[in-house]
Protein backbone atom coordinates (compact mmCIF):
# COMPACT_ATOMS: atom_id res chain seq x y z
CA UNK A 1 0.00 0.00 0.00
CA UNK A 2 1.46 3.35 -1.19
CA UNK A 3 0.70 6.46 1.03
CA UNK A 4 -0.83 9.40 -0.88
CA UNK A 5 -0.71 12.50 0.84
CA UNK A 6 -3.47 12.62 2.46
CA UNK A 7 -1.72 9.34 4.54
CA UNK A 8 1.58 11.39 5.13
CA UNK A 9 -0.38 14.85 6.38
CA UNK A 10 -2.73 12.25 8.78
CA UNK A 11 0.57 10.29 9.95
CA UNK A 12 1.90 13.48 10.62
CA UNK A 13 -0.40 15.20 12.72
CA UNK A 14 -0.47 11.72 14.32
CA UNK A 15 2.68 10.71 15.11
CA UNK A 16 2.90 12.56 18.11
CA UNK A 17 0.30 11.50 19.42
CA UNK A 18 -3.39 12.43 19.41
CA UNK A 19 -4.47 15.61 20.86
CA UNK A 20 -5.69 15.99 24.84
CA UNK A 21 -9.15 16.49 24.13
CA UNK A 22 -12.77 15.55 23.99
CA UNK A 23 -12.77 14.96 20.38
CA UNK A 24 -9.23 13.75 19.61
CA UNK A 25 -10.21 12.34 16.27
CA UNK A 26 -12.33 16.15 14.92
CA UNK A 27 -9.26 17.73 16.28
CA UNK A 28 -7.08 16.38 13.75
CA UNK A 29 -9.82 16.45 11.23
CA UNK A 30 -9.61 20.46 11.90
CA UNK A 31 -5.69 20.38 11.31
CA UNK A 32 -6.07 18.65 8.31
CA UNK A 33 -9.05 20.15 6.93
CA UNK A 34 -11.42 16.62 7.24
CA UNK A 35 -13.95 15.58 9.54
CA UNK A 36 -13.39 13.48 12.48
CA UNK A 37 -15.19 10.93 10.80
CA UNK A 38 -13.09 10.48 7.79
CA UNK A 39 -9.61 10.52 10.14
CA UNK A 40 -11.28 7.82 11.95
CA UNK A 41 -11.96 5.89 8.67
CA UNK A 42 -8.51 6.04 7.19
CA UNK A 43 -7.00 5.27 10.58
CA UNK A 44 -9.25 2.37 10.47
CA UNK A 45 -7.91 1.57 6.55
CA UNK A 46 -4.01 2.16 7.25
CA UNK A 47 -5.09 -0.52 10.53
CA UNK A 48 -6.98 -3.03 8.51
CA UNK A 49 -3.89 -2.83 5.63
CA UNK A 50 -1.12 -3.70 8.71
CA UNK A 51 0.29 -0.19 7.49
CA UNK A 52 -0.21 0.76 11.26
CA UNK A 53 -0.01 -1.84 13.69
CA UNK A 54 -2.20 -0.79 16.49
CA UNK A 55 -3.35 2.66 17.85
CA UNK A 56 -3.35 3.12 21.73
CA UNK A 57 -2.44 4.69 24.69
CA UNK A 58 1.39 4.72 25.44
CA UNK A 59 1.70 5.85 29.04
CA UNK A 60 5.11 7.01 30.31
CA UNK A 61 5.25 5.13 33.24
CA UNK A 62 7.87 7.00 35.18
CA UNK A 63 5.74 10.21 35.20
CA UNK A 64 2.63 7.79 36.69
CA UNK A 65 5.14 6.82 39.78
CA UNK A 66 5.84 3.15 38.29
CA UNK A 67 9.68 3.50 38.52
CA UNK A 68 10.48 0.13 39.41
CA UNK A 69 9.43 -1.43 35.90
CA UNK A 70 11.14 -4.86 35.30
CA UNK A 71 11.22 -7.52 32.31
CA UNK A 72 10.23 -10.80 33.81
CA UNK A 73 11.72 -13.58 31.70
CA UNK A 74 10.45 -17.60 32.51
CA UNK A 75 11.71 -20.63 31.07
CA UNK A 76 8.53 -22.17 30.36
CA UNK A 77 7.86 -25.60 29.02
CA UNK A 78 6.98 -25.52 25.33
CA UNK A 79 4.10 -27.51 25.46
CA UNK A 80 2.60 -25.37 27.83
CA UNK A 81 3.61 -22.28 27.30
CA UNK A 82 1.20 -20.42 24.46
CA UNK A 83 -1.75 -21.43 27.07
CA UNK A 84 0.04 -20.03 30.00
CA UNK A 85 1.39 -16.94 28.21
CA UNK A 86 -2.83 -16.05 27.38
CA UNK A 87 -3.07 -16.19 31.24
CA UNK A 88 0.01 -14.12 32.15
CA UNK A 89 -1.02 -11.43 29.14
CA UNK A 90 -4.58 -11.03 31.62
CA UNK A 91 -3.06 -10.05 34.90
CA UNK A 92 -3.25 -6.67 35.76
CA UNK A 93 0.77 -5.97 36.32
CA UNK A 94 1.69 -7.03 33.21
CA UNK A 95 1.72 -4.48 30.46
CA UNK A 96 2.84 -6.78 27.55
CA UNK A 97 3.39 -10.22 27.44
CA UNK A 98 5.41 -11.89 24.39
CA UNK A 99 7.24 -15.62 23.41
CA UNK A 100 10.25 -15.05 21.70
CA UNK A 101 12.96 -18.35 20.65
CA UNK A 102 15.72 -19.28 23.33
CA UNK A 103 18.60 -18.49 22.44
CA UNK A 104 20.01 -22.07 24.10
CA UNK A 105 22.94 -22.20 25.94
CA UNK A 106 23.17 -18.55 26.99
CA UNK A 107 19.18 -17.52 26.92
CA UNK A 108 17.14 -20.12 28.45
CA UNK A 109 13.78 -17.88 28.61
CA UNK A 110 11.01 -18.04 25.91
CA UNK A 111 8.62 -16.25 27.85
CA UNK A 112 8.41 -12.19 28.56
CA UNK A 113 6.03 -10.76 30.58
CA UNK A 114 6.41 -6.39 31.56
CA UNK A 115 6.21 -5.76 34.92
CA UNK A 116 4.84 -2.67 36.79
CA UNK A 117 5.48 -1.50 40.17
CA UNK A 118 6.50 1.92 42.06
CA UNK A 119 9.29 -0.40 43.63
CA UNK A 120 11.04 -3.63 42.97
CA UNK A 121 9.41 -5.35 46.06
CA UNK A 122 6.09 -4.75 44.49
CA UNK A 123 7.34 -6.17 41.25
CA UNK A 124 9.01 -8.71 43.03
CA UNK A 125 5.53 -9.83 44.66
CA UNK A 126 3.68 -9.67 41.34
CA UNK A 127 6.39 -11.85 39.74
CA UNK A 128 5.76 -14.06 42.61
CA UNK A 129 2.31 -14.83 41.77
CA UNK A 130 3.28 -15.06 38.30
CA UNK A 131 5.42 -18.02 39.37
CA UNK A 132 2.70 -19.53 41.35
CA UNK A 133 0.04 -19.25 38.01
CA UNK A 134 3.61 -20.66 35.95
CA UNK A 135 3.34 -23.75 38.58
CA UNK A 136 5.66 -27.01 37.56
CA UNK A 137 6.05 -25.86 33.98
CA UNK A 138 8.43 -22.93 34.76
CA UNK A 139 12.20 -24.17 35.55
CA UNK A 140 13.66 -21.12 35.86
CA UNK A 141 13.30 -16.92 35.47
CA UNK A 142 14.79 -13.70 36.39
CA UNK A 143 13.78 -10.10 36.23
CA UNK A 144 15.39 -7.26 34.30
CA UNK A 145 14.73 -3.70 35.44
CA UNK A 146 14.27 -1.14 33.25
CA UNK A 147 17.11 1.77 34.14
CA UNK A 148 16.08 4.19 31.15
CA UNK A 149 13.18 4.74 29.02
CA UNK A 150 14.47 4.38 25.98
CA UNK A 151 11.51 5.08 23.20
CA UNK A 152 8.07 6.25 23.40
CA UNK A 153 7.20 7.07 20.23
CA UNK A 154 5.34 5.41 17.60
CA UNK A 155 5.39 5.73 13.56
CA UNK A 156 7.70 8.76 12.39
CA UNK A 157 7.62 9.84 8.84
CA UNK A 158 10.83 11.23 7.45
CA UNK A 159 10.11 14.79 6.64
CA UNK A 160 10.98 15.82 3.06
Amino acid sequence: MALDAFDRALIAATQAGLPLVPRPYDAVGATLGVSGERVRQRLGELLHSGLVRRIGAVPHHYKLGFTANGMSVWDVADEQVDALARQVALLPGVSHCYLRPRSLPVWPYNLFAMLHGRSRSEVAEQAAHLAQLLGPHCRQHDILYSSAVLKKTGLRLKED
